[in-house]
């Protein structure tokens, strides 16, 4: 080889070294790939040493949905007001021609906790491993942290027999200044404080939840480690996270913190979104799914491998921070139409919907719970009503013998003519052995309909922040 021909290979190793390096290290992803994460039920077996029976979740499932639901409520209430973030023209400037995409495991199973999901989460340089809870109503992704508590830190590994991420020990970790204006302006929404006793103090928050949990600590940029499609491995830099040091409240059990998956500016969406072309979807098991089922929550374009059951359908997504919200306008149940009143779908009247994975069941303003119930009912009047203590839905009832084809079929009509057609065990829901009840509850007139994760299990779901569209189609989650 002549000497120009060998610095020639020099030089083409060099740039194919550099190409790696840059997809891999510094977010340069390669086309048509994806993030992956796994998806982990609250009630999955790891998460809980004694397995719960089916009533003790349910009731548990219940009381939270219902936390979460006034909590929904009051934000979304706070959302339909003139001022709009800056984020929200997200959708309009994002780069169309991102093919790129990351994947996080979904596991859902019978012998599991509330109805909220996992993912374990890498984040800092080298990487620590923590298990989120994944909350598509919250922005900021948040861990158990200590900073700048030296030898102790690296001593003291648990929190409350949590897992602590030991900022101290990464070299990635960036502080956000208390006097900037991303910390007096920009993070106000995320309850930063105004507290401020140096220019350099790293900027802090008290991040409050509607049930009365709540995590303060400090904001940060870190960079977190993350699985492709194609079995590779990647980081993504720069994500905003919070390094709580001080917490409260059940919302946090079994958890080292919170994934945020809100539609925002600083969401990990967001961040995903800006690596991976604008895309995110999962596909939830049934509930009641054993512990060996698990899916997937991916972020990115590439197409799923998701076994679909029918073809694809799509609707306008609205996207109002923090929530995904979609334009239903009727809901029928068989061959009848129901009377609803326009103004329930309607945001600037006092209603609306959207869909979240949050929340285990679905939730009807009343003016429609009321047609919705009156319906179902008629199709479960040949079995015994019962009543179950502690499990606040209006109609249960004896299941022995029951038929599911028996009952009709619940549709979602939206207006740009889309149907959502949910499968009769989503809204006929498991409570105890031999009882069923109808798993809608009621929310006060005006409010905000909610379709949660059990009306949603067995279908696949891709939330397209790009073109502003929700698309849906009937699966197995395999």
């Amino acid at each position: 080889m002549t000497e120009g021909g060998f610095i020639s290979f020099l030089l083409m190793i060099f740039l194919l070294s550099f190409i790696q390096f840059s997809t891999i290290v510094l977010g340069i992803f390669p086309p048509q790939e994806s993030m992956k994460m796994e998806l982990i039920h609250r009630h999955a077996p790891q998460l809980n040493p004694r397995p719960l029976t089916q009533l003790e979740r349910i009731k548990d499932l219940v009381h939270n949905d219902i936390l979460r639901q006034n909590m929904i409520s009051h934000t979304w209430r706070q959302s339909l007001n003139p001022r709009r973030k800056a984020w929200e023209t997200h959708s309009k400037t994002n780069n169309k021609s991102r093919t790129t995409a990351i994947q996080i495991p979904l596991q859902a199973g019978r012998d599991y906790g509330t109805g909220q999901y996992f993912v374990d989460f890498k984040v800092g340089t080298p990487s620590q491993k923590f298990r989120l809870i994944v909350d598509s109503a919250s922005e900021l992704t948040w861990m158990t942290c200590k900073y700048h508590c030296d030898y102790n830190c690296r001593m003291k590994g648990r929190i409350e027999k949590r897992r602590v991420f030991k900022a101290d020990l990464s070299s990635s970790f960036k502080t956000i200044p208390c006097l900037s204006d991303m910390c007096k302006i920009e993070f106000s929404n995320l309850f930063s404080l105004s507290l401020c006793p140096t220019p350099m103090t790293p900027c802090a928050y008290d991040y409050s939840y509607m049930d009365g949990s709540r995590a303060m600590g400090i904001f940060a940029k870190e960079t977190v480690s993350v699985g492709l499609t194609n079995g590779r491995k990647a980081k993504i830099q720069e994500v905003l996270v919070g390094c709580s040091d001080s917490f409260r409240g059940q919302s946090f059990e079994k958890a080292d913190g919170v994934l945020g998956l809100a539609y925002g500016k600083y969401s990990f969406v967001s961040k995903a979104a800006e690596k991976f072309g604008g895309k995110f979807s999962y596909c939830l098991v049934d509930h009641l799914s054993h512990k060996n089922v698990s899916n997937y929550i991916i972020f990115g374009g590439k197409k799923t491998e998701t076994t679909l059951a029918g073809k694809m359908r799509y609707t306008k997504l609205a996207l109002i921070n923090p929530f995904y919200a979609v334009n239903v306008k009727e809901i029928s149940i068989g061959d009848v139409m129901l009377k609803i009143p326009g103004e329930v779908w309607d945001g600037n009247r006092g209603g609306g919907a959207i869909v979240d994975s949050g929340t285990s069941l679905s939730f009807l303003s009343k003016p429609a719970y009321e047609p919705v119930m009156a319906e179902l009912k008629k199709s479960v009047a040949r079995y015994r009503r019962t009543k179950i203590n502690g499990v606040p839905m209006e109609y249960c009832f004896n299941s022995t013998g029951f038929v599911e084809a028996s009952i009709p079929k619940m549709v979602f009509h939206f207006t740009d003519g889309a149907k959502f057609e949910p499968h009769v065990k989503s809204y006929m829901v498991d409570v105890a052995k031999g009882v069923k009840c109808i798993g809608i509850l009621s929310v006060n007139w005006p409010g905000i309909s909610n379709i949660g994760n059990i009306m949603q299990q067995n279908h696949f779901w891709e939330f397209d922040l790009t073109e502003g569209k929700l698309g849906f189609a009937p699966s197995t989650c395999t």
